[in-house]
């Protein structure tokens, strides 16, 4: 089992930066696939990045790519999730999620998020 808790959200103007961390508890951090997900306001949760349980393979939305960088650090149990030239519409709940692999396309353990607002 892998607990997480999500945090850096916060209230940025757009065109800034903010960078998410996801802390996991557990010894087998590294056997996870690890993703973020967001959630606006009415709208369903959609997968924003995702990387290999070693790291050395991202997945990026479109709407994230060339702004958003996910990365791991496995000896810290932490993932992250940089964010920058924020626009008004990343506004939503950032969730961290992760992935045993065991099951395909699954993921089986998730945070209860952190708020990121971009104002305009």
């Amino acid at each position: 089992q892998v607990q997480l808790v999500e945090s850096g959200g916060g209230l940025v103007q757009a065109g800034g930066s903010l960078r998410l961390s996801c802390a996991a508890s557990g010894r087998t951090f590294s056997n996870y696939r690890m993703g973020w997900f967001r959630q606006a306001p009415g709208k369903e949760r959609d997968e924003v990045a995702a990387i290999s349980r070693s790291g050395d393979s991202t997945y990026y939305a479109d709407s994230a790519k060339g702004r958003f960088a996910i990365s791991r650090d496995n000896a810290k149990n932490t993932v992250y999730l940089q964010m920058n030239s924020l626009k008004p519409e990343d506004t939503a709940v950032y969730y961290c999620a992760a992935d045993s692999t065991v099951v395909a396309g699954t993921w089986d353990y998730w945070g209860q998020g952190t708020q990121v607002t971009v104002s305009s």
